[in-house]
């Protein structure tokens, strides 16, 4: 075992390993919370939760997506999430544009 994996690894209680998480690069970071914003719910929702929670289709988000007109979404990966709290936000503020338009 090379000494990067050997301090990588711990051993868990149930005598199984577990990996530890490297450090990022100092400042690497805060750069993304930075640039994103860091959710502050305990789960994000899919976008097939979306899609049930609002009552369309999945390619309607991704269309909104594409023209920047849904609720925000975080890429996680090759996945999209999106914040409960943000899509709740987005369809008050579309209700109160339709409402006033």
């Amino acid at each position: 075992m090379s000494h990067s994996r050997a301090n990588a690894a711990a051993t868990t209680s149930s005598g199984g390993t577990a990996l530890r998480a490297q450090p990022m690069a100092a400042g690497a970071s805060a750069r993304a919370a930075a640039a994103v914003g860091p959710p502050t719910v305990d789960r994000l929702w899919t976008i097939r939760e979306v899609s049930a929670f609002l009552g369309i289709p999945v390619a309607t988000l991704h269309q909104w997506r594409y023209l920047g007109t849904g609720p925000e979404a975080y890429r996680v990966g090759k996945h999209l999430r999106y914040s409960p709290i943000a899509v709740q936000a987005w369809l008050e503020s579309e209700c109160r544009r339709e409402v006033s338009a």
